[in-house]
């Protein structure tokens, strides 16, 4: 009996050597059979998480870029346009002519002042100094003088209310551009002509552009209308002028 028990003592450690190099072998080969699973789950998500950390890159980048600006590349002008002064008075000088009915057409030379109430309505006071020519009458009567050389003078004043329309401009070239504007006017006043003072009424048109803001160039129409019986019988006299001016505004 005791011989028995220690050749089992005696076996037990080559059991035990045994017994752990056959688990070892065992671990060995399960290792080598489940391995190449595990790797080729790896390479087949390595390039999936490698292609979500790209878009993701590519989103941080759109991110990280400035939005695109369109510049139209259009070359701006700066025009610079002459404006009416901000002063109401207006003050300058006229030259034309005035056609006296029957005594013929002649130099007229005058004076203006102006007032803007608006910036549309205007009064204007208009002074006019002219020379009458000679009648038909006397022309072929030889020495017939109906009137005196002190008679001969014209001179007319008048007071007018004035409306400025269709506002404008004139442009000279393709740089320069000027302020424009019509008018109408119309008033009443007299005029001292053949030794009598004649209550006279007067009523036109005129247009006018402005160089600067301070200055101001105008062409105007008016008929001065008043009674006459200068040759023996009374009549309506229409007395066209017509006259360039330059006024400045102060």
């Amino acid at each position: 009996m005791e011989t028995r028990t220690r050749r089992i003592l005696l076996m037990r450690p080559l059991l035990q050597a045994a017994v752990i190099g056959v688990l070892v072998v065992a671990l060995s080969g399960c290792q080598a059979l489940r391995w190449p699973w595990f790797g080729r789950d790896r390479q087949a998500v390595e390039p999936l998480e490698t292609e979500e950390q790209a878009e993701q890159a590519e989103l941080d980048e759109l991110d990280r870029a400035p939005p695109r600006v369109i510049d139209p590349q259009v070359e701006r002008r700066t025009i610079k346009v002459p404006k009416i002064d901000d002063e109401n008075f207006e003050l300058g000088i006229t030259y034309g002519f005035l056609s006296i009915e029957d005594f013929g057409t002649n130099p007229v030379y005058g004076l203006t002042g102006t007032y803007h109430v608006t910036e549309d309505f205007f009064l204007r006071a208009d002074y006019g100094r002219s020379e009458a020519g000679r009648t038909s009458f006397e022309t072929l009567g030889g020495n017939v003088q109906l009137l005196t050389e002190s008679e001969r003078q014209f001179t007319s004043y008048s007071l007018s209310l004035g409306y400025n329309f269709l506002p404008g401009e004139v442009f000279v070239g393709r740089n320069i551009a000027m302020t424009s504007s019509f008018y109408v006017l119309g008033g009443v006043g007299w005029t001292e002509f053949a030794g009598d003072d004649r209550l006279t009424y007067n009523f036109g048109a005129g247009f006018k552009v402005l160089p600067s803001d301070w200055l101001a160039l105008h062409i105007g129409v008016q008929d001065r209308v008043f009674d006459t019986d200068l040759l023996g019988r009374t009549k309506v006299s229409n007395n066209i002028e017509m006259v360039l001016g330059v006024t400045a505004f102060f």
